[in-house]
């Protein structure tokens, strides 16, 4: 079948499971064809193509709403809605989103980018529907990893409560990105070995369903069935929850899918239909994946599954050099340890794991509990280590506040991912975070230029008393002349390029640091340059003598403009009664699309490009 073709899923509902079953692999090579150019999310994606068929076989979408936790699995989804075609263009810049944007189609009527949104989000379609008086299922897909997560706990909560129809598909895999954690993965377990009641519940209802009494009869014994159910099914959780459990079912055999799934539509209460998929099905390199590394890729080489860019020699990932160098503080200080919400992989924490698996916790997608424990850790002597994504930090905001600024607790933060980070667009983009923290009381806030600063900063972090976050980037930093660890004084910049007869300030931060010293020095402008390495506190007393100077200041920065360091310096001139004349590029009051970083910095026209011609007008502006 050309799947460029497909227009919407209407046709499935004419195919034979065998000719279902062939348009599975045709899909499952077209997506690993496809991601191996564009890169995306690979494994993920792979485990739920049948269960996608068997989702749009037995339900009338758009009318029924189908929707999927995280949304980036939805791959197959956007196939079969007709977006094939587009599939060159994923993740890329005013192409294909990689998450479901309700934009893009009328069969995306929810999106996210987060984890553990998609059951508070499925009751209030429940509950929207009913008091609509409309008519149609509500469908979503949440993994194993989410439901562990207090927001899923707290729908399911409700979920039970309300008892409004809806069908609950459990996609359980035993991954999140890489393998789960904590107590509830145990129940999953035992749920997977549970006994078929389905099985005997669909029989039961394929037999009786051929005749008028027999149909009668079956929709008589609703008490019968929920005796038998309770009888021989564990149901976990769920059954805690006053939910129906229909499984565990095979997620890649799509009749016995649809038998299930048929059975669900019918149930007037919510029902989990728990399904046992496969993470990467299909592709042996992904299958055979523990660690999480196929979760999200750059483009491969199909046959061999290896990168087709790798990390130059010399040069690291900020997030290893972060971890790899708190790991090395670790081997001198046994009070220092990590704590990451499902994110050992992704924040490269393997090594410090390896290293010290006594003072390694991965606590799960659980980014509030994360932090909060490591405030019951600090408080208790101990010296924990957060790593966490800028897009994720927001998640635990009132635990920020609360349980660590407010009470002074020394836990270090290290804000992975932090600024424009490429192809997951606008739910990952870390450019909020120095807006959201300034504000609060006791937290020290920096950025590093360079691998040298970084480790510094770490140093620095480690050796005082308040909450310290630190962000970086994403991509990679050289790190072939490292030095020695040195504190660095708390609120101190430093300048490049000065001289007396200098007619700009270029206030900026992070990697742009060097590369803007590099590009006035090469053309000779008469430029310094300042490395505002913390956001809070900042350098007042360089900040006077910056307005001392009387030269115009532009303030570079690669985040949103509201709040950040601009702000910041306004705010102080406007407290000291300064005159100084500031010009802010930033990031403006909206939301920053996908796409290649270089490409959306033009856009944005906060490129270095876009800072080279302001620095040339102010410059002739001030001849």
């Amino acid at each position: 079948m050309d799947l460029t073709k497909i227009q919407n899923p209407d046709f499935l509902k004419k195919m034979s499971v065998a000719e279902l079953n062939e348009l599975a692999q045709e899909i499952r090579t077209f997506l690993i064809e496809n991601i191996a150019n564009t890169g995306g999310h690979l494994a993920s994606n792979l485990g739920v193509v049948e269960l996608t068929i068997a989702l749009y076989y037995v339900f009338n979408a758009p009318q029924d709403k189908i929707f999927f936790d995280v949304g980036h699995q939805c791959y197959t989804h956007k196939i079969l809605t007709g977006r094939a075609a587009q599939f060159p263009t994923l993740r890329q810049y005013g192409g294909l989103s990689g998450f479901e944007k309700r934009r893009e189609s009328p069969y995306d009527c929810w999106e996210a980018g987060h984890s553990s949104t998609s059951l508070s989000a499925a009751l209030g379609f429940a509950v929207a529907r009913d008091l609509n008086h409309e008519n149609y299922q509500v469908v979503p897909v949440v993994g194993d990893a989410a439901l562990i997560s207090g927001e899923s706990m707290e729908a399911l909560n409700q979920i039970g409560y309300e008892n409004r129809p809806m069908v609950i598909i459990f996609n359980d895999n035993n991954m999140s990105i890489s393998r789960n954690v904590g107590a509830l993965t145990r129940s999953f377990a035992r749920l997977r070995a549970a006994k078929g009641y389905n099985d005997f519940k669909m029989n039961l209802k394929d037999s009786l369903n051929r005749t008028d009494f027999g149909k009668a009869m079956y929709h008589g014994l609703k008490s019968f069935k929920d005796s038998v159910r309770d009888q021989v099914v564990d149901s976990g959780i769920f059954g805690e929850f006053g939910l129906s459990y229909l499984g565990p079912v095979d997620g890649h055999n799509i009749r016995d899918l649809i038998r299930v799934l048929e059975v669900a539509k019918t149930h007037e209460t919510p029902t989990v239909v728990h399904v046992i998929t496969q993470k990467g099905h299909g592709y042996a390199p992904c299958e055979n994946d523990r660690r999480g590394v196929w979760h999200g890729v750059g483009p491969f080489d199909i046959a061999t599954g290896k990168p087709k860019h790798s990390t130059p020699p010399g040069f690291s990932s900020w997030s290893k050099l972060m971890s790899d160098t708190v790991a090395d503080f670790a081997a001198i200080d046994t009070k220092i340890m990590a704590l990451t919400p499902a994110m050992i992989n992704g924040s490269s924490l393997e090594s410090f794991f390896a290293r010290y698996p006594d003072r390694s916790f991965d606590c799960g997608i659980a980014e509030e509990h994360t932090v909060t424990f490591a405030a019951g850790l600090a408080i208790n002597g101990m010296r924990p280590y957060v790593a966490i994504y800028s897009s994720f930090m927001q998640r635990a905001y009132d635990q920020i506040n609360h349980d660590v600024c407010r009470m002074d607790l020394p836990v270090v933060f290290g804000i992975d991912r932090a600024g424009l980070v490429g192809a997951d667009g606008e739910t990952h983009h870390g450019v909020f975070d120095i807006g959201f923290l300034k504000p609060l009381p006791h937290l020290i806030l920096a950025e590093p230029k360079d691998a040298n600063e970084a480790r510094c900063l770490l140093y620095s972090a480690f050796h005082q008393n308040h909450p310290y976050a630190i962000r970086f980037p994403r991509g990679n930093v050289d790190v072939r002349n490292l030095e020695n660890c040195e504190a660095i004084e708390t609120g101190t910049w430093t300048m490049f390029h000065d001289a007396p007869d200098n007619r700009l300030f270029v206030l900026t931060y992070g990697p742009d640091v060097d590369a803007i010293t590099k590009k006035v020095t090469v053309n000779d402008l008469p430029v310094t340059v300042v490395n505002c390495r913390f956001f809070k506190p900042i350098d007042e007393k360089l900040l006077l003598e910056i307005a001392d100077r009387k030269r115009p200041v532009i303030v570079y920065e690669t985040d949103v403009k509201e709040g950040g360091l601009g702000a910041s310096i306004a705010e102080f001139c406007m407290d000291h009664n300064l005159c100084m004349h500031v010009v802010r590029m930033g990031i403006g009051d909206h939301y920053v699309s996908q796409g290649d970083v270089t490409l959306l910095k033009a856009a944005e026209h906060i490129d270095l490009n876009s800072l080279y011609e302001r620095i040339q007008k102010m410059l002739g502006e001030d001849a």
